[in-house]
This record gives structure tokens, C-alpha cells and sequence, in this order.
């Protein structure tokens, strides 16, 4: 007979005969019964106090984590142990709805990582040996627009920019195939192509495709946004300048202002350390 079994023929007769004959008749030990009686009481103070946790965590609007709510408890001459107030909440549901942990789950498979070769030498001789990338999110009421762009660092121009709905892989190949579709001919016998370490940048589609054109990827260190600035303040440019004056409120809406602000910006916005337009200068070359 288990042990538990005996507890509860001892517990049912505890009025009939005295509780430590009854444990040596039974073998079992009288701290270990009483342990028992103990557990089985809790159920039903764990069932109240729950339910006033459960009316305070209403009242707070569902905010409180255990601590605030043991402070509350403490407030109302209620004292368990910070404890035992998490192990309620999390057994009857009852946890704050801000503030939880997030479960992270990386994106895409990370295959490839290449070194930092632009070493934040953000200097270019010659158009085409210089390219940075990135994506940036252009915030609508129909949602968020992924925006992918190249930037040259010869002259800070746009060379190809694609715009999507969805984070994806195809956005940053496309923008690469367009970029070579209109600088290939132009472009530098080693070409850098520095970005951060999205799982776009470290995908397989994006290892070929850089071996196709020939393109030397260069990778930021990771957690470090001033390895990529100059992609970084290009979108601040644009979102300062055009973004957050506009405030398009669709896809279509978000897509016009960028095309027309690039175009200004590649062919008429004049730079202040150039004292001319980017494209400008490249036809200077």
C-alpha cells in the first residue's frame, strides 16, 4: 500500500483513534502525515487567494507582475512569499500581459558571414568600389513598407532601390540585380558590398548571387549600427526630409513620395561637402 493511500485511511479516521497509533500500525511517520494534512489544504487557499490576485490583476488592467502584485498583496494584509505569488500566477493563468519575454526565432538560416573589409572607411576614389545596403521600414495606416536600397559611397547616390511588403530574401537579390543591371558595365574590378547581418545578407541565394556579379560582400560586426552609417543616414535623410513630413497612409501613397524624393535627392538635393547633387558628380568623373 502506498504511502499516500495510508495517509488518507488515517486522515478518515484521525476522530476514531489517535493519529500516532495510527501511524506506527501503518509504518509511516508522523511528520509525514502531517505534511499530508497540510498539502491538502492548500488547493483551497491557493483557489482564494487566486481569485483576489485574479480581481487586482483586473483592476490593474492586467499589468501587474508578481512583484507589484505581492506589494498589493502586502498593501492588503495579505503576506505570502514573492514566491509563492508567482507560482499562483503563472499556475492560474495570471501573469501581466506587458513586459513578457519574447521567444526570438531567427528569420532565415544563417549560412554565410563575411569580415568587416569597409572598416567604417566610408571614402571611395572611383564610383562603383564602394556600396553599402540595407533595409528600413516605411510606417502606413495599410501597414509597414520594407524599403531596400544601395547607396555609393563615391558619391552618396542611390544606385537601385525595391520596395516590398514582406522581409525577404528576393527583396535584397532583386535590389542587387537591379543595381547591375544599370552600374555592371561601370562598376569597379572589386566592388564591396558592406551590410549588417541580417538573415538576408547571410543567406545562400545571397552568397550566389554576389559570386555571379563578381561582388565582394562585407559584413558589419555584429550589434554595431555605425559599421553601416552610411546606409543608417540615408534613411534618416529620407525620413526627416520626406517620411515623416508626408506620412503616407498607403502602400501606392508611400511608394510615389519615394521615387519622386530619391529622384530629387540623387539629381537636384545638393551636398553640403560636395556643393553639388551625387549624380552630379558622377558625371564629373
Amino acid at each position: 500500500m502506498r504511502a499516500s493511500v495510508k495517509y488518507h485511511v488515517i486522515y478518515r479516521h484521525r476522530t476514531e483513534y489517535p493519529v500516532c497509533e495510527m501511524c506506527r500500525f501503518f509504518e509511516v511517520s508522523r511528520s509525514g502525515y502531517y505534511g499530508f494534512v497540510r498539502r491538502l489544504g492548500r488547493p483551497e487557499r491557493d483557489a482564494e487567494l487566486a481569485e483576489i490576485i485574479a480581481a487586482q490583476r483586473e483592476h490593474s488592467q492586467r499589468t501587474y507582475g508578481y512583484r507589484r502584485m505581492w506589494l498589493w498583496l502586502k498593501s492588503q494584509h495579505i503576506y505570502r512569499n514573492p514566491k509563492t505569488v508567482l507560482r499562483l500566477m503563472k499556475k492560474y493563468g495570471l501573469l501581466s500581459e506587458i513586459r513578457r519575454r519574447r521567444k526570438w526565432t531567427q528569420m532565415g538560416q544563417q549560412v554565410h558571414k563575411y569580415e568587416n573589409l569597409l572598416s567604417r572607411d566610408f571614402h571611395a576614389d572611383r564610383p562603383n568600389s564602394k556600396w553599402v545596403t540595407d533595409i528600413s521600414y516605411i510606417h502606413t495606416k495599410q501597414g509597414v513598407l520594407y524599403l531596400s536600397m544601395i547607396r555609393d559611397l563615391y558619391d552618396n547616390s542611390i544606385v537601385a532601390y525595391k520596395t516590398g511588403t514582406q522581409q525577404t530574401v528576393n527583396l535584397v537579390l532583386d535590389t542587387i540585380r537591379l543595381a547591375m543591371k544599370r552600374e555592371k558595365k561601370r562598376a569597379a574590378a572589386e566592388l564591396h558590398l558592406h551590410s549588417d547581418q541580417g538573415f538576408q545578407y547571410t543567406s545562400q541565394a545571397y552568397f550566389n548571387l554576389t559570386q555571379e556579379y563578381g561582388i565582394t560582400p562585407s559584413m558589419s560586426r555584429r550589434g554595431n549600427c555605425y559599421d553601416n552609417a552610411m546606409a543608417e543616414n540615408f534613411f534618416s535623410i529620407l525620413k526627416t526630409e520626406c517620411i515623416y513630413r508626408h506620412r503616407p497612409a498607403t502602400f501606392a501613397q508611400a511608394n510615389e513620395i519615394i521615387d519622386r524624393y530619391i529622384y530629387f535627392y540623387n539629381h537636384e538635393r545638393i551636398q553640403l561637402k560636395t556643393g553639388e547633387a551625387p549624380l552630379a558628380r558622377r558625371l564629373s568623373y
